[in-house]
C-alpha cells in the first residue's frame, strides 16, 4: 500500500464505519455541525477560530503532528477529543463528526481530504487545494459523486474588493481583455543545497506523522517545520501556489477560465529539492466570452517582481502596489491591488468607479451555512481544482525553465511525456 491508489483504496474502505449521510446526523443533532480539524497550528489555528466563531458549529475534534499546537488548541476547546494522527481520527470517531477542516501543509492536504470525502464528510480544505494535479482531478471527482459540500480556503475569494472586479470585467469594463500580468514579491523558494544529516527530532513533534504520504527524509531543524515548507518540492508549492492562488483567484473567475493550453516558467534550473526563488511564469488560455481568442497570463514572483512591463505603467508615474493583478481589455485596463479595491485605467488616467453593492459574505461561515442547507460555497473543489490545476502546471513548469510544456485538459497529460511523472507521486506507507 505505498502508493496513492492502494491509499484512496484503504481511505475508502473505511467508509463503511459512515452508517449515516452527515446531513441526517446533523439533523439528529439538533442541525448543530459537528466539525474536526486536521492541522491547528499557523493557518490550522486561524481556520480553527474563524469555524468555531459560527453560533452553530461543535468543535468535537482536534488533529496535528505538533503536541504544542494540540495543546494550545485544546485549552480553547476542552471539550474536544485529540489526536495526533487523522487516520486514528476517523477510525474512531467517524459517526461523530460531519465536516472536516484539512489546514495541513500542501502535501497532506489531498490524503487527508479525500480520506474524509470518502467517509462522506464535508470538506473546508486550505489553498492550494493539492500538491499534485491528479490529486486535484481526484477530489473534484469525489465531491461531486458524493454529493459533498466543499469549499478551498481561499478567504479573500468573499471579500468585496474582489467580488467587485469579477462583476466590472464580467460587465464589459474594460471590454475583451487580452492579457492578465500579476506578481508577488514574496520568496518561497530555495536556490541552496539539499541539507545533509539529521538533527535530533523535537519531542513535541511526531515527524513521521508530519511527512505522511511524503517519501521519509531525515529531520532537519528549521528547515522543515514550522514554516519552511513551502519553499521544497516535496512538500509546499512555492510563491505561486501560495500567494498566487489568492492573487490567480479573481482574474481567473472574473474571465471564466479553465485550464491552459501552455505554460513556459522562466527560472533556474531544477536542483531538485526547492522551488525556484524567481519565477516568470506565462500561461496560453482558451478564450472565453470576456476574453479576446487566447488569453495570454504572466505571473512574476520573487525579490523584486514584477520586471517593468508597458501594461504595468500607471497614470503619473504611479507606484505599482506590492502585489495585485492587472487586466489588459480593449477599452482600458483594471488594476486590482492584493487587498484594496480596483482602479479603473483608461488613456492612461484614471477613471471614477462606482462599486457594487454587495451583501457581506464571511467564507468560513458560509460553508457551514452550507453544510446546514442554508447557503452555497462561492469556491467549491470544482472551481478550486481548475484553479489549483492552473497553478501546478505552473509549478512543473519550473523543472523545465524557459520550455514550452502544452497541456491536453481532456486526458489530463502534457505532450512532453518527461513532464508527466511530475502530474502525481508514490504515497508512502506510513
Amino acid at each position: 500500500m505505498s502508493n496513492r491508489r492502494n491509499f484512496l483504496k484503504k481511505s475508502a474502505a473505511f467508509a463503511s464505519l459512515s452508517f449515516f449521510p452527515s446531513s441526517l446526523i446533523s439533523q439528529l443533532k439538533n442541525n448543530r455541525l459537528r466539525t474536526a480539524h486536521i492541522g491547528v497550528g499557523g493557518m490550522g489555528g486561524a481556520d480553527l477560530n474563524s469555524i468555531s466563531s459560527h453560533k452553530l458549529v461543535d468543535v468535537v475534534a482536534l488533529c496535528d503532528v505538533d503536541s504544542n499546537a494540540l495543546d494550545k488548541a485544546k485549552k480553547l476547546h476542552p471539550n474536544a477529543k485529540v489526536f495526533s494522527d487523522y487516520r486514528k481520527l476517523f477510525n474512531e470517531i467517524s459517526n461523530s463528526i460531519d465536516a472536516v477542516i484539512v489546514s495541513t501543509p500542501d502535501h497532506t492536504h489531498a490524503p487527508a481530504s479525500m480520506m474524509a470525502m470518502n467517509m462522506r464528510k464535508s470538506v473546508y480544505c486550505q489553498k492550494p487545494l493539492t500538491h499534485h494535479v491528479s490529486e486535484a482531478r481526484e477530489m473534484k471527482k469525489l465531491a461531486e459523486e458524493n454529493n459533498l459540500v466543499t469549499q478551498m480556503g481561499i478567504q479573500i475569494h468573499s471579500f468585496d474588493e474582489y467580488k467587485s472586479a469579477v462583476i466590472l470585467i464580467q460587465s464589459g469594463i474594460v471590454g475583451k481583455v487580452s492579457t492578465v500580468r500579476a506578481w508577488s514579491p514574496k520568496n518561497w523558494g530555495y536556490d541552496g543545497l539539499e541539507p545533509e544529516g539529521s538533527d535530533i527530532i523535537p519531542k513535541n513533534l511526531d515527524w513521521n506523522l508530519w511527512l505522511g504520504t511524503a517519501k521519509k527524509r531525515p529531520y532537519k531543524d528549521k528547515i522543515y517545520h514550522p514554516g519552511q515548507w513551502r519553499k521544497l518540492l516535496d512538500y509546499g508549492c512555492g510563491t505561486l501556489g501560495d500567494m498566487g492562488v489568492h492573487i490567480f483567484d479573481t482574474p481567473y473567475a472574473a474571465l471564466d477560465l479553465d485550464v491552459p493550453n501552455t505554460v513556459k516558467n522562466e527560472c533556474r534550473k531544477s536542483n531538485g529539492f526547492g522551488h525556484p526563488e524567481h519565477n516568470k511564469v506565462s500561461y496560453v488560455f482558451p478564450g472565453t466570452r470576456y476574453t479576446t481568442e487566447n488569453l495570454k497570463w504572466v505571473w512574476y514572483d520573487g525579490e523584486g517582481a514584477p520586471k517593468n512591463h508597458k501594461d504595468l505603467i500607471l497614470p503619473n508615474d504611479g507606484k505599482l502596489p506590492d502585489q495585485g493583478a492587472i487586466f489588459i481589455g480593449d477599452k482600458g485596463r483594471l488594476l486590482l491591488p492584493h487587498w484594496d479595491f480596483p482602479k479603473l485605467i483608461v488613456d492612461g488616467k484614471y477613471e471614477k468607479l462606482d462599486y457594487p453593492r454587495l451583501d457581506k459574505s464571511d467564507h468560513y461561515h458560509q460553508f457551514v451555512d452550507a453544510c446546514l442547507g442554508k447557503d452555497k460555497c462561492s469556491a467549491p473543489f470544482s472551481y478550486a481544482s481548475r484553479l489549483t490545476e492552473t497553478i501546478l502546471l505552473g509549478v512543473i513548469a519550473g523543472r523545465f525553465p524557459n520550455k514550452v510544456l502544452h497541456w491536453n485538459n481532456e486526458n489530463a497529460k502534457f505532450s512532453e511525456e518527461e513532464a508527466n511523472k511530475f502530474l502525481e507521486s508514490k504515497y508512502r506507507n506510513f
